[in-house]
């Protein structure tokens, strides 16, 4: 079986302006990246549409009627200075949830191991009734809930490298032991939330790493105590929110990453998800905002989803 790519071209028309980090070109560095021979492998699927059901499996049915019905017909809408709306916002939402809907959907039925949905806006700082942080809908929470409510599965875990907190996805989680929260992050750093002592119901797992961490305190940070604690959970179905601004080339954070980090705890993630889970595992793109270094770890990333 091999790896299933979703996206879609209206993740390419949501733009938050001309000066900001969260730009459609992110979105075709990655595809530029992944369009090379090496990739030949990936199975290249269209997003769907997320429905209003999907959706409200995480957030409010107001809040969800609510944002799009804030999405501007032209020029652009500021839902807080960092998260801003253009004509195009709208439709890359509920494309950039359903894709992940989608592969779910598709590895539960055994047409892949794996998927990576390259889409945006990303999600893991939207909270269940609160936009923020370039975030309109909580992607990765959406799959997880859809994993357990339409699928069954019992346990599903979320597994976050992004260089920043996902606050919104902790959230969501924290109430709820069936649902495993695992982050590496800088602190301090945007939002301010993640630290060791936020444990939820003993179901969340936060490994804050100082400013200028580097490989080895990454690799530690994960085989320490983030694979330790879902090695624990034993989970059925992993979803990872695949964010690359840790690399030492992001101008948003200071952590100091290279692409083989990326690559390495994949690896690591998929061996859990083989023994526990039936290897099925879904990523989704979150952060990463040096182009160059945005594609190639996402490169990275997904070669060694190929692997598996």
């Amino acid at each position: 079986m091999t790896t299933l790519l979703y996206t879609h071209e209206a993740c390419l028309t949501h733009d938050p302006g001309p000066h900001h980090p969260e730009s459609p070109a992110r979105l075709k560095a990655v595809l530029d990246a992944l369009s090379t021979p090496s990739f030949a492998a990936l199975e290249r699927r269209e997003a769907p549409r997320a429905t209003l059901e999907e959706i409200t499996r995480v957030h409010p049915r107001a809040f969800v009627e609510r944002l799009l019905a804030a999405v501007p017909t032209e020029d652009y809408a500021a839902l807080d200075a960092d998260t801003i709306l253009s004509p195009g916002s709208g439709e890359a939402a509920l494309r950039a949830a359903g894709a992940v809907v989608a592969a779910v959907d598709a590895v539960m039925a055994g047409e892949a191991r794996n998927a990576f949905c390259a889409v945006r806006p990303p999600g893991h700082h939207a909270e269940p009734g609160h936009a923020m942080g370039f975030c309109l809908f909580n992607n990765v929470t959406i799959g997880a809930q859809h994993a357990r409510q339409a699928k069954g599965i019992e346990r599903v875990a979320v597994i976050d490298f992004d260089v920043h907190h996902g606050n919104g996805t902790q959230a969501a989680f924290e109430d709820d032991a069936s649902l495993f929260y695992g982050s590496t992050h800088q602190m301090p750093l945007y939002p301010g939330t993640g630290s060791a002592s936020e444990r939820g119901v003993g179901n969340i797992v936060n490994v804050p790493l100082a400013p200028r961490s580097g490989s080895n305190e990454f690799r530690h940070a994960f085989t320490a105590r983030i694979l330790p604690a879902l090695e624990d959970f034993r989970p059925e179905f992993m979803l990872i929110s695949a964010g690359f601004d840790a690399h030492r080339s992001d101008p948003l954070a200071q952590l100091m990453l290279v692409e083989a980090d990326y690559g390495w705890c994949t690896a690591q993630l998929l061996d859990i998800a083989a023994r526990y889970g039936q290897g099925r595992v879904v990523s989704t793109l979150e952060g990463g905002y040096d182009l160059g270094a945005l594609g190639s770890s996402a490169a990275a990333h997904v070669a060694s989803l190929l692997t598996a």
